[in-house]
């Protein structure tokens, strides 16, 4: 006997499943109300209905064999139109995660891909206290925190993030999609072991390097993941437990966060308003960190005059200096003046770059200049670790170099800094608000000071309330001269026409701080 069972589905459709374990099973239709579409999405809607399939099919929602919606009910269900359906059900056709049938639709291919399915994973007590293990050496070490979501705030004068508007989305696509063709597969694909793209360094040969006085030769430069990157392989390369490094107080947090586990002694030395004095470096220095061109934080530029004393005391005191020349880009008030590395003579300072604050943060893209044989060594660490950067990332920089973009983003990214340099100025004489350090050459920042007795970090907290996001600065001084009465305003990623409400509510905190 046979029997056959009728199991609703969607809008009125039925399943009918044959009992009978000899009878041809009649293939499930999938409900277009089983799809959702994410407002948020990112892409074509093209792209983002592969990607809604896709993911159904790999997380085993969708199972081979199954029918899927027609494309007009699905395209009447998203709101789309049919053609958007059926070019994306071809695509998947395409890719084997769907098959056609003729006049019968499209169903999951019986080949598709599919994740593995992996059991939940059982709650169990932790034997082991990595916290106690580890000393919490790295967890522990200071830094600046930023909230994840600071996009939402209306007011994020916050250090570091791009400005979605200022960037050249069209042209970074275009180079994108040609460093992805066949004539360039082998720089997308190929393992470069420890080298890196020719082409690319040939542009930061060509391009970069000289507009900052530097003539260097290919086995000189080393491509990073972004200067920190940079700086952790110098400082890898350079120090160990008995050696001596010389930081900036105040300085970059996250070098101190790199050298503290290295086991060198730091010796924090002052800045002034010209940056870090020569005449106070102690004796028995081995490496000497410093920013010469945009002090981190302050913004002071070190004087070329300075710049000449440094190097001639670590030719007469052996030391190492490893420039960290960030954001020198931005010097939109004044011409920037030449990298220490321009007057190195005799191989003395290690120069570290970056396209991330020029071209976008995400990107962490750096590299090193140095003489040859710290290279070879850098080169070295380097590949122990993650050999080189991917090699698509460096193709499509290379041709936003080749192509003239870089020059035209950075142009525009000056001008609009200019503006809303001016516009903080104003806002902050407005209000009696205290510049500590603001630099002579630009830049994307301000260093402020609070009246004594004010905490910046509970500061910052109460006026995350009000949307306004600031960064302590606590965490950019040595701890043992640690001071909580400064914080950092950047302009690089609020939008010029909220700095005057921004710097107003700034101002009111303060005063019902002070009470």
């Amino acid at each position: 006997m046979r029997f056959r069972k009728s199991l609703a589905r969607g809008r009125g459709k039925a399943l009918y499943l044959d009992l009978n374990p000899n009878a041809r099973v009649v293939p499930m239709t999938i409900p277009a109300e089983a799809f959702f579409l994410p407002d948020e999405g990112s892409g074509t809607l093209q792209g983002r209905i592969r990607a809604m399939v896709v993911q159904g099919i790999l997380a085993g929602r969708l199972r081979p064999g199954e029918k899927m919606p027609s494309s007009r009910g699905l395209a009447e269900h998203l709101g789309v139109s049919r053609i958007t359906v059926t070019l994306a059900y071809a695509d998947l056709v395409s890719s084997d995660y769907l098959m056609a049938r003729g006049r019968s639709g499209y169903y999951v291919s019986d080949t598709a891909p599919r994740a593995p399915e992996f059991p939940m994973a059982p709650t169990r007590d932790e034997a082991v206290d990595f916290t106690a293990l580890t000393g919490g050496r790295f967890s522990r070490l200071a830094r600046v925190t930023k909230p994840e979501d600071w996009e939402r705030y209306p007011y994020p004068f916050i250090y570091g993030q791009a400005d979605a508007t200022l960037f050249d989305h069209q042209n970074w696509r275009q180079c994108a999609l040609r460093a992805l063709g066949k004539r360039d597969f082998a720089a997308l694909t190929s393992d470069y072991y420890e080298r890196d793209d020719p082409v690319l360094i040939e542009h930061v040969l060509r391009t970069i390097l000289p507009r900052r006085g530097i003539a260097a030769r290919a086995e000189e430069v080393l491509l990073t993941l972004g200067a920190q990157n940079a700086l952790w392989i110098a400082a890898q390369v350079l120090l160990g437990a008995g050696k001596r490094a010389v930081v900036e107080n105040p300085g970059y947090p996250g070098l101190r966060a790199i050298l503290e586990p290295s086991g060198a002694e730091i010796l924090p030395v002052d800045v002034d308003e010209f940056g870090l004095p020569p005449d106070r470096l102690p004796d028995g220095t081995d490496v000497v960190f410093t920013t010469p061109s945009h002090q981190c934080p302050t913004n002071a530029t070190m004087p070329v005059t300075r710049r000449a004393g440094l190097i001639e005391a670590a030719s007469r005191k052996g030391f190492v200096i490893v420039e960290d020349d960030y954001e020198f880009e931005m010097s939109f008030l004044k011409p920037v003046a030449p990298a220490l590395k321009s007057l190195d003579r005799e191989g003395r300072v290690v120069y570290a770059g970056s396209f991330s604050k020029s071209i976008f943060p995400g990107l962490r893209l750096g590299y090193l200049v140095a003489s040859p044989s710290f290279i070879a060594e850098a080169r070295a660490l380097r590949a122990l670790v993650l050999r080189h950067p991917p090699g698509h990332i460096q193709r499509t920089v290379a041709y936003f170099l080749a192509d003239g973009h870089y020059d035209a983003l950075v142009n525009r990214m000056k001008t609009a800094f200019r503006r809303r340099r001016q516009m903080m100025e104003e806002a902050i004489a407005e209000h009696g608000l205290v510049v500590a350090g603001q630099g002579g050459f630009g830049g994307s920042s301000i260093w402020m000071r609070a009246p004594e007795g004010v905490d910046t970090e509970e500061l910052a907290l109460r006026l995350r309330e009000r949307g306004v996001l600031i960064e302590a600065g606590r965490a950019f001084f040595h701890p043992a001269r640690s001071s909580r009465n400064f914080y950092r305003l950047a302009y690089s990623s609020i939008a010029p026409a909220k700095i005057p409400e921004g710097v107003a509510r700034i101002a009111a905190k303060l005063r019902e701080v002070r009470g």
